[in-house]
């Protein structure tokens, strides 16, 4: 990670996530180079040297606040007692989450080159295991791991495809349906 933070670099690192993410989106973080992002934002390589050294670095800082979003909501749902209720507690926050980042979602759990990036940062693949295991304690056993793979996977997934103008929350909604009846959870009662 880079040891700039986000106000060391400004206005200019967050371009360079955003167009990063752009192209992330269109040609794979392996398919995008530090060049290619210099050249969308009319900058020379020494101007994303200052921030990033490496493709890794800037894909470390677009990953970041969404793995310490799942970090807080992996913690929280520890906290409730028995496994329906911490399941519950994972895929609603997971789902929240989902809806709300639509299109940076789906890239940071489909994208070979994320999947290596979170196998080199223990504390990162840590929190991906807490989560999986909090939804698969519905069903122990391989049943149970299968249908937490399925939801944290198909929650991705289906959160960037196009729905038109669905807001979030109807997004939301939908995927914590889905992911109960995939749980076998029941709806909490609010």
């Amino acid at each position: 990670m880079s040891s700039h933070s986000t106000e060391d670099g400004g206005p200019t690192r967050q371009r360079l996530i955003d167009v990063a993410i752009e192209l992330f989106k269109h040609h794979s973080v392996a398919g995008t180079s530090l060049q290619m992002i210099s050249d969308e934002l009319g900058l020379t390589k020494s101007a994303i040297y200052h921030h990033f050294r490496t493709r890794d670095e800037l894909l470390s800082a677009v990953m970041e606040p969404v793995v310490s979003e799942v970090s807080a909501l992996v913690d929280a749902a520890e906290r409730h007692r028995g496994a329906r209720a911490r399941a519950d507690h994972m895929l609603t926050g997971y789902a929240a989450l989902a809806a709300t980042n639509r299109e940076l979602l789906p890239l940071l759990t489909g994208d070979p080159g994320v999947v290596a990036l979170l196998r080199t940062r223990a504390e990162w693949a840590a929190v991906v295991k807490r989560q999986m295991a909090l939804l698969a304690g519905v069903e122990p056993g391989l049943g149970g791991q299968v249908k937490a793979a399925l939801v944290m996977s198909g929650i991705a997934s289906a959160a960037g495809a196009d729905y038109g103008d669905v807001d979030d929350a109807a997004l939301r909604d939908q995927l914590i349906a889905a992911g109960r009846r995939t749980l076998g959870l029941r709806a909490s009662r609010d």
